[in-house]
């Protein structure tokens, strides 16, 4: 902080992103760039961490602002923001995937893009002249980050530049989504205003009407559950991007309401909390959760995001049916706009315990889903107790890989007294990698990170750096399980790990080289057994093998060590896991990636639905998947 009554632009933002709690601050460097990076360096306790790529670096500063986000509920002074840098154009575009992701799913990143100098924009105006990055369009680059940002602004006056830094800050913050900072490089050493005091979220006033609009949300709320009975909850990602998970433990624990998450909501609370009976992903959830959860009364979603992959892109609720998200409520038919979570949740709690009693839902779903004469587990311990463990076939399945490391992730969890922890962080890939992983049962709140809705292959990789840093004063290591086309898009990411001493273990689910989710999407007979189509896949499906085990020996050294391994049955795993779980063998020393073989034809259970929907079983009979 400086106590003078100006500073340069360069320290202006520096002791900005300090304020807000930033440690790290990720990006490629580049010529534009360098001035800033020598002032935070200097100037502030801020480190850098440069990446193989921006759009690593990107990723790297979404799953960093996640899971500061959450820590930052108990922690004063952080308000789980990330930070990006880069050089003009080719990183700018380079990072805007990153960017795009952290704005569908309202992940608060500041994005910085120096620029060519104010002198060297008027010699291109005045005469053609480009420079290094440039183009013949001045606004190329603002333009395209204005689609994706909630505020996006171009600093070449160093006197505006204290007003628009705040501004697109404040924006940051207010609506926890991603900024954009395009500077150009002649003005970071320019003088202005020192800042002032501390930047903070701005709370949008509520209004009388908003108060009534609420009270009628919460009546209808009520009404619902009054007529339809047997309530389940389904919490989704606006219960974890706006802090709102204490918020919500509370209804469930007075209430007594069974919840279900959505996959972006996993971990939202302790999966030990009484009530939890798994994620409800729609047509693609495993199939006892989605029997029990349409077996219910009627269903309150509170954050919860439709997509394609949980509602099948349909707005398919209907009368028994509520959903909070999106500055509205839903209640069958009706709709109650401006309606904020963070005042909805508390008001339904008390409407809840006042008209029906602390308590008074308290039910096993499983259970009477079960007396029902639905074809479910007998209790909800016992559904989440199947999960996890054996038996285990000889060769590793989807299924039966997340099972076993279910049970280890378990061995793994301190016990009451006190509240539960682990000392991994889950960061889970799209496509197989995350609806395999949807069951694992995450004993600590926050502690699986995944994009559900843009869905960016390879993300897992380039965020484990960020979720590594930002969670390393805890002692938090990241287990990624990402698929191999996945991987390869990302796969140097993993340097940096080794660079920085972070201790990943990175699940590399390789199917025997193959595009899966594309192929069931698109093709998805291929994995019926005994039908002709699955002689051969689609040609675009298919990838170049690669050994990944291998890369440890490509980004490791006797200085910076990393661990390569490939396992294609349990006893392998099983093996590995007990080396994994030992603090003393040198294999944690340093990242570790696994490289585990697949059949090309196994898939996750959750996503036989595909295959009964669309293939005509072979000679009458029905499919079954593979997954054991």
């Amino acid at each position: 902080m400086t106590t003078s009554q100006t500073c340069t632009v360069a320290e202006y933002l520096a002791i900005r992103l300090e304020q807000l709690g930033i440690t790290h601050l990720f990006g490629v460097p580049g010529d534009h760039l360098g001035p800033f990076l020598s002032t935070l360096h200097e100037k502030t306790k801020v480190r850098w961490v440069g990446t193989p790529t921006e759009g690593g670096a990107g990723q790297a500063a979404d799953g960093y602002a996640r899971v500061k986000a959450a820590d930052a509920q108990i922690a004063l002074g952080e308000q789980g923001i990330g930070a990006v840098a880069v050089t003009y154009s080719v990183g700018a575009f380079n990072l805007l995937n990153a960017i795009g992701g952290g704005f569908a799913e309202y992940v608060p990143l500041i994005a910085i893009n120096a620029a060519p100098s104010y002198e060297q924009w008027l010699n291109q105006q005045a005469i053609g002249l480009l420079t290094s990055h440039m183009s013949q369009r001045p606004e190329s680059n603002l333009e395209v980050y204005r689609q994706v940002t909630v505020d996006a602004q171009s600093l070449s006056n160093p006197g505006l530049a204290p007003t628009q830094i705040d501004s697109a800050i404040t924006a940051c913050l207010s609506h926890r989504r991603p900024v954009y900072l395009e500077v150009m490089d002649d003005i970071w050493g320019a003088r202005c205003p020192a800042p002032r005091g501390r930047l903070t979220r701005r709370e949008r006033p509520v209004t009388a009407k908003n108060q009534r609009m609420l009270d009628r949300a919460v009546t209808a709320c009520v009404e619902l559950v009054r007529e339809y009975g047997d309530p389940i909850l389904w919490a989704g990602e606006e219960i974890d991007r706006f802090r709102l998970s204490d918020e919500f433990e509370k209804l469930v624990r007075e209430t007594r309401i069974p919840f279900c998450t959505t996959i972006g909501a996993k971990s939202v609370v302790s999966e030990y909390t009484p009530g939890f009976s798994g994620v409800y992903n729609g047509k693609a959830s495993n199939p006892d959760v989605a029997e029990v959860f349409h077996n219910a009364g009627c269903r309150i979603g509170l954050g919860s995001w439709a997509t394609s992959k949980n509602l099948g892109g349909e707005r398919s609720i209907g009368n028994d049916w509520a959903v909070a998200a999106h500055d509205g409520v839903h209640v069958g038919a009706s709709y109650f706009p401006d309606v904020q979570l963070a005042r909805f949740l508390p008001a339904l709690r008390e409407r809840l315990v006042d008209e029906f009693g602390d308590g008074a839902f308290a039910a096993d779903y499983f259970a009477r889903a079960h007396d029902d004469g639905l074809d479910v587990p007998t209790t909800t311990a016992a559904f989440l107790d199947s999960q996890t463990g054996g038996p285990y076939p000889e060769s590793l399945t989807y299924d039966s890989l997340f099972r076993h490391l279910n049970a280890f992730l378990e061995s793994q969890t301190s016990e009451p007294p006190g509240e539960r922890t682990n000392p991994f962080t889950v960061v889970c890939d799209a496509a197989f990698a995350l609806i395999g992983s949807m069951n694992l049962r995450m004993a600590e709140r926050a502690s699986y990170v995944a994009q559900n809705s843009w869905l960016s292959i390879g993300y897992s990789v380039g965020a484990a750096t960020g979720v590594a840093l930002g969670r390393r004063h805890a002692g938090k290591r990241p287990m990624v399980f990402v698929g191999d086309g996945s991987f390869q898009e990302t796969c140097q990411e993993m340097s940096t790990h080794v660079r920085h001493g972070l201790r990943p273990v990175v699940f590399v689910l390789d199917n025997d080289g193959f595009y899966g989710i594309e192929q069931m999407l698109v093709h998805p007979c291929y994995y019926q057994q005994g039908a002709p189509s699955s002689d051969g896949a689609d040609f675009y499906n298919e990838l170049h093998p690669w050994q990944y085990e291998k890369l440890a020996e490509v980004f490791g050294s006797a200085k910076y060590p990393m661990q390569g391994f490939a396992v294609r049955q349990h006893d392998q795993l099983a093996a590995l896991l007990q080396r994994i779980a030992d603090p003393t063998d040198e294999i944690n020393q340093g990242p570790v990636v696994v490289r585990v073989q697949l059949d090309r034809h196994d898939y996750p259970e959750a996503l036989k639905y595909k295959i009964a929907e669309n293939c005509p079983p072979p000679g009458g009979a029905p499919s079954e998947g593979t997954g054991q």
